[in-house]
């Protein structure tokens, strides 16, 4: 039988790696913990580039979220289309989330290569509370996009009518 290349990985360790990623998913921070004390990678990612941190930020889950900070997760780590979990957690109006990964280092003005900041996405989708909340936080709501696009240009191009009001438009 020949042997499998180096980068694939067994059916146990394809199980282990799903049920690891549906701990951070599902907010089971009860049964992450004892896996990254033990030496899992806080960063580690699934084949959408999506790391423990993005999913639980991503599906509401703060004391998950916190765990992995606390365990080195890079909340600036994007995904293959260019999203970090701050942008995630701005997609889905979570400001304690927001206010969790901020804390935990996450750079309010970054934007990946390809990406966008986490304001233009607020802007984006009409969250003016977000908003708020980034630019209190440091945001530069005069940050430019790879098409030299503002989140006030972002926003007049979705319609996104209190994003507009709010950022000056």
């Amino acid at each position: 039988m020949p042997t499998p290349p180096a980068d694939t990985l067994d059916d146990d360790a394809l199980a282990f790696a799903e049920k690891v990623f549906n701990f951070a998913r599902n907010g089971q921070t009860q049964d992450l913990a004892p896996l990254l004390a033990a030496g899992l990678p806080a960063n580690l990612r699934n084949h959408k580039g999506d790391s423990l941190l993005m999913q639980a930020s991503y599906h509401g889950y703060l004391n998950t979220t916190q765990l992995l900070l606390s365990h080195g997760a890079d909340p600036d780590l994007a995904n293959d289309r260019g999203q970090t979990p701050l942008a995630g957690a701005v997609f889905k109006a979570e400001t304690t989330l927001i206010e969790a990964l901020i804390q935990g280092g996450a750079h309010i003005n970054y934007r990946p290569p390809g990406g966008k900041t986490a304001l233009m996405f607020a802007a984006m989708f009409n969250q003016r509370p977000i908003i708020d909340q980034l630019i209190a936080a440091g945001a530069d709501a005069n940050a430019i996009d790879d098409e030299g696009q503002t989140a006030l240009d972002l926003a007049r191009a979705m319609g996104a009518t209190d994003a507009v009001a709010r950022l000056g438009g």
